[in-house]
């Protein structure tokens, strides 16, 4: 199996996974604020990992919650306001403390590594609370499936779609998204391991956590809970 590194390309900084801080600047929150807001008291604590430029952070700060950011970025967390930052991998991360909310966007469980996988899952684990919740963000095996090149969509100015799609192994597929603004390009490829629901429900066990269910009805956000909690 012939896994790709992550990179990217294009003006401006490039995140050790390949993701552009341009972009990303540009990129409004969509449906994450309103599925925290469903699942975690108001004015809560919120664990944002994966944070970024602080595209859901802030939403989620104007929302009223408490919010920690955590990225591996430099150049990400330089863009996040009103919030307590933590340059980390997540796999690494140990704050000591526990929130009522841990969240897990950009569909980082799909990596191909499986210890890293299961490093992510387990960092949220020891984070969230025991009354708290985990969301993490998926794509579903059907939603999976279903990519092929020339797919994507738009947010505001910007068009981003599948530029190339290789499968390298079953499940598994080495990818290039490319992000135009005008006359302006950034590409970012990665490799995305297909994941079942009976994948995912285990690897939260091994964690240390139970999938609770999808809060979605497009099934693109899974609420997990700590398995002891009956």
């Amino acid at each position: 199996m012939k896994i790709i590194p992550n990179s990217g390309t294009g003006s401006g900084a490039i995140t050790p996974d390949g993701s552009s801080v341009e972009v990303y600047k540009m990129i409004k929150p969509g449906e994450e604020p309103d599925v925290v807001a469903g699942q975690v008291p108001a004015g809560g604590s919120v664990l944002d990992l994966g944070a970024g430029v602080g595209r859901i952070t802030h939403a989620l700060i104007e929302r009223g919650y408490e919010v920690v950011a955590v990225d591996e970025s430099a150049e990400m967390l330089a863009e996040v306001r009103g919030a307590q930052t933590v340059r980390c991998r997540i796999q690494d991360l140990r704050l000591e403390r526990r929130f009522d909310g841990v969240l897990m966007a950009s569909n980082l469980v799909h990596t191909a590594d499986e210890t890293g996988r299961q490093g992510l899952l387990e960092a949220c684990a020891r984070h969230v609370a025991d009354d708290g919740v985990v969301l993490i963000q998926w794509t579903p095996p059907e939603r999976h499936d279903a990519w092929q090149v020339g797919t994507g969509r738009t947010e505001g100015d910007i068009r981003i779609e599948m530029a190339a799609l290789e499968e390298v192994s079953p499940g598994v597929v080495n990818a290039t998204m490319r992000c135009v603004l005008g006359e302006r390009e950034w590409t970012q490829s990665f490799t995305s391991r297909r994941l079942t629901d009976e994948q995912l429900a285990v690897a939260l066990e091994e964690a240390g956590l139970r999938l609770d269910r999808f809060v979605t009805d497009d099934r693109v956000w899974v609420k997990a809970v700590p398995s002891a909690r009956s």
